[in-house]
């Protein structure tokens, strides 16, 4: 992923359109319309080898014909001739090119390689191609083929060219306004990864709305997202909602692994506020463009209809909102200005003759309420009701409620009347204006739903319980047994053994190749509810469906009539399967057992998938199953947890015990971890674990291997988040002989890097932020632990296990070419050498990362730091904008 050269899509010097038509109706016609009409300052060229002029343009051959090289160029000239035009716009000076093309039918994957070369070749950013163009609203830039939108802090970026058109048609008739407006069509250079990176710390986008068909690469995406969703709401909309499950793979997490459903929990583990529709999408947008963030989810409900204020209290109460209940203050208030018939409950019961006099008032104070966090304004059509003056009236108490308090508590507003006046009013004083209550409702929900994600991205998790130690060598000799076999599936005793070298309990068993076998050892299993029986078979991938399951043998010849009879049984329904045995166990079901299931699948697009939910023989039609992605630590695990009935029942229910929650959620947390390290696992069904009061033993499992993706060292390179570093973890002994280990930070760290801001003196704080520092707020403690460790390193020296007498980090740049570092230690560790060692193993860590330098910025009057860096080769020069600040700079090339 990249930003560079995207100030030239955005804020480009002079722009030139190649191609263009004097066609009506044609798009080269219209984008040179659009460029000519926006506004656009710089200068405007027309290349035409065809035509002189179009439209009174004059238009130039070729790009050396033009008297100013063109910053941006947009493309609109035919297949055949487009990447020709490419390599001479890159020649003549472009930065970027807008290939509005699009080659039909079976050439277009041939042209788009071909027009993506011809840009590389040339050293320029290419945007499609097949899209409709871009728009940079403030600087009057329509490259497009789209009406034109107005300037505005929202950024909409498209993947369909017909949601780009209806958003900004839609946008244009409530002057909502836009920072950026792109269609990215076929995504051959230029993705949505690069324009997210672009329009998070774009200081003219507050929000960006997101329209996606598809994702290429989930982890360029989920690093992009994450990244942004952490400075600014960011809404997405994208097609293939629910019904796709059955495609993962062959075992139950392929049965039940929904790719939606993926892709929510990717959305969600971002940050990303998942809208359903388009029209979730504009309500989002008209929520976005004109209220500030909201600190809470109590609303209060005003109306002049009680039957339309109670259908907004229960959509609310349905979406996860909380009725605000109205104080003492607020409901005498109430009191004075409504009739009789009314009420200062909530919903608010105006009357229906209430006019602008009694909504002001009642708005005025519900809004005055320490209790309410947002108000929800309902107008019902009446002739004695003027819309006009209530519309005027909310108008007025929201801006007395702005001058309360700031940020200003949000308001709402859904008037059912046809008369566009009320609109006019209320959107001109930038208040959410909706036709009915339910969707005012659902755009004041994305509002809530965008903090309490916002709220769960900066959770500090539980801690990862210490004594977890996974035997990874053993876990992957047992993998290699199976593949050097050809198994796909692996065996009961290689499952067994990669579960026990990851700490999963499993029932005791002995896997046997013959019925006379199975009776041998049953004597030995058989407990008070007799012996359980199970066929081993790679082409039978859920054994009670052919009758592979026997429970309850109570003798070593019951097991052998069983295995005898359960091998003609299969012979019957699955013939040409092959049989390796038998698996036996004993028979045990505990009264207080609540069976669940675990399971790991690999799904196309966003590769290993963790999924629990409830367990057993009919798991797959209970469907009652939640996914999320790898890696998990425990806080992420109980979450996982919380999403399904069987997990809310593992609290206990009808006089049932609660089963040991922690151990199902650290049980996640290992077959998660099975999936980081181990990339030739590909599924894993748990079904059952059984969960009780005293723990959680998994009655029967199953894991299918392939080998390994070519070149794949260390981590699973198919995860779409990056896992926990573990190869930047050293030792380092100080010159007074301490041994201090170093390692990555992770989000359970939170609490002692808390304490240790608390033990660094205020002077040390200054030089650290270059300005004076009471105390380091939580969300900055909860943003340096809890990282994308795709771009940022945040490495933590550790006397002992839990006390950090240093932090070092290193964030890199969006297109990870350059890692600007800082390193702070506690006040009473300098000296040691301590912050020398740190730096070196930042060095190591940008290396490792493929970072070509390091940069800092350093107080002149920090001569430790300075010195460190002069030891180490670091260049260090005067910051030319302020003379107390040293800018020091690291090449990695070497």
């Amino acid at each position: 992923m990249t930003i560079r050269h995207l100030d030239a899509v955005f804020a480009p010097r002079s722009v030139a359109l190649a191609g263009g038509s004097p066609r009506d109706g044609s798009v080269g016609r219209a984008i040179l319309a659009n460029l000519r009409a926006g506004g656009f300052d710089g200068p405007v060229a027309l290349v035409n080898p065809d035509h002189a002029e179009i439209e009174g343009v004059s238009a130039v051959r070729t790009f050396a014909d033009l008297a100013t090289p063109p910053d941006l160029v947009v493309v609109t000239a035919p297949a055949s001739v487009a990447p020709d035009v490419v390599t001479d716009a890159g020649a003549a000076g472009a930065r970027a090119v807008v290939v509005v093309t699009l080659a039909p039918g079976l050439g277009a994957a041939a042209f788009r390689a071909a027009v993506a070369d011809a840009a590389r070749r040339s050293g320029v950013r290419l945007v499609g191609p097949g899209c409709l163009g871009v728009q940079s609203p403030h600087v009057g830039l329509n490259a497009s083929s789209a009406a034109t939108a107005h300037a505005g802090e929202l950024a909409l970026l498209s993947q369909s060219g017909g949601v780009m058109t209806s958003t900004i048609e839609w946008a244009n008739a409530r002057s909502i306004g836009f920072s950026g407006v792109v269609s990215f069509g076929d995504m051959a250079d230029v993705d949505v990864d690069d324009l997210l990176d672009h329009f998070a710390t774009d200081r003219r986008t507050r929000a960006i709305l997101l329209c996606l068909e598809g994702i290429d690469d989930a982890q360029r995406f989920m690093s992009a997202a994450r990244a942004a969703a952490r400075i600014k709401p960011v809404v997405v909309v994208k097609s293939g909602r629910r019904g796709a499950a059955g495609s993962v793979g062959a075992s139950h997490a392929g049965a039940l692994i929904d790719p939606d459903a993926v892709a929510d929990a990717a959305f969600r583990r971002a940050g990303l506020l998942r809208v359903a529709n388009l029209s979730e999408l504009f309500a989002a947008a008209q929520t976005l463009a004109h209220v500030a963030p909201l600190s809470g989810k109590r609303i209060a409900i005003v109306s002049n209809s009680g039957g339309l204020g109670r259908l907004a209290l229960h959509r609310l109460c349905a979406l996860g909102g909380v009725p605000a209940a109205l104080g003492a203050v607020a409901t005498a208030e109430l009191a004075i200005v409504l009739p009789e018939e009314g009420s200062a409950g909530n919903p608010v019961d105006l009357c229906g003759d209430a006019g602008g006099a009694r909504y002001e008032a009642a708005l005025d104070a519900a809004l005055a309420d320490e209790g309410v966090d947002a108000g929800l304004v309902i107008h019902a059509p009446s002739m004695i009701s003027s819309a006009e003056d209530c519309a005027a009236a909310v108008v007025a108490a929201a801006a007395k409620a702005r001058k309360r308090r700031y940020p200003p508590k949000p308001v709402f507003a859904a008037f059912l009347g046809a008369a566009p006046e009320p609109r006019r009013t209320i959107e001109a004083a930038h208040i959410p204006f909706f036709r009915t209550p339910e969707a005012a409702v659902q755009g004041l929900m994305h509002l809530v739903d965008h903090v309490e994600a916002q709220a769960a991205l900066l959770a500090t998790p539980p801690s990862t319980s210490a004594a977890f130690s996974p035997d990874v060598a053993r876990a992957r000799v047992a993998i290699e047994s199976g593949l050097a076999a050809g198994r796909g599936w692996l065996s009961p005793t290689d499952v067994a053994e990669i579960l026990g070298a990851y700490e999963v309990p499993m029932l005791p068993q002995a896997f046997v190749a013959t019925a006379d076998e199975a009776a041998e050892v049953a004597g030995g299993l058989i407990g008070p509810r007799g012996a359980a029986l199970k066929i081993v078979s790679p082409d039978i991938p859920r054994r009670s469906a052919v009758g592979g399951v026997r429970l309850g043998l109570d003798s070593p010849q019951a097991v052998s009539e069983a295995a005898r009879a359960m091998l003609a049984r299969v012979a019957e329904r699955a013939p040409g399967a092959r049989i390796e045995g038998f698996v036996v166990q004993p028979s045990v079901r505990p009264d207080d057992g609540q069976d669940l299931y675990l399971g790991v699948g690999d799904e196309p697009v966003f590769g290993p998938v963790i999924a629990f939910g409830a367990g057993g023989g009919a798991v797959e039609l209970r469907r009652d199953v939640a996914v999320a992605l790898p890696p998990l630590h425990l806080g992420l695990a109980e979450e996982l947890i919380d999403q399904t009935l069987a997990g809310r029942l593992l609290a206990g229910y009808e006089g049932r015990p609660a089963a040991d929650r922690t151990v199902v959620a650290l049980t996640l947390m290992k077959l998660a971890q099975l999936a980081v390290d181990l990339p030739e696992i590909r599924e894993i069904d748990v079904n059952p674990l059984v969960a009780t009061p005293r723990g959680a033993v998994a009655f029967d499992a199953r894991i299918r291997v392939a080998p390994a993706p070519r070149g794949a060292v260390g981590a699973n390179p198919r995860l779409a988040i990056r896992p926990y570093p573990k190869a930047l973890e050293s030792s380092v002994t100080l010159g007074d002989g301490s041994v201090l280990a170093i390692r990555p930070v992770r989000p359970e760290d939170e609490p002692a890097v808390a304490d240790f801001f608390r033990q660094v003196a205020a002077e040390d704080l200054r030089q650290r932020f270059f300005t004076p520092v009471r105390e380091v707020p939580r969300a900055f403690i909860a943003r340096l632990t809890q990282i994308d460790y795709a771009r940022n390193q945040v490495l933590l020296a550790f006397a002992e296990e839990g006390v950090v007498l240093g932090v070092a980090q290193l964030h890199a740049d969006p297109d990870v070419e350059s890692g600007e570092y800082a390193i702070l230690l506690r006040s009473d560790q300098k000296g040691r050498g301590l912050g020398w060692r740190l730096m070196r193993a930042l060095i190591r860590a940008a290396r490792s990362e493929g970072l070509k330098q390091v940069t800092g910025e350093v107080l002149t009057e920090n001569t430790t730091m300075l010195s460190i860096c002069r030891e180490l080769g670091f260049d260090i020069r005067p910051d030319k904008e302020d003379p107390a600040i040293r800018i020091v700079t690291l090449d990695l090339a070497e």
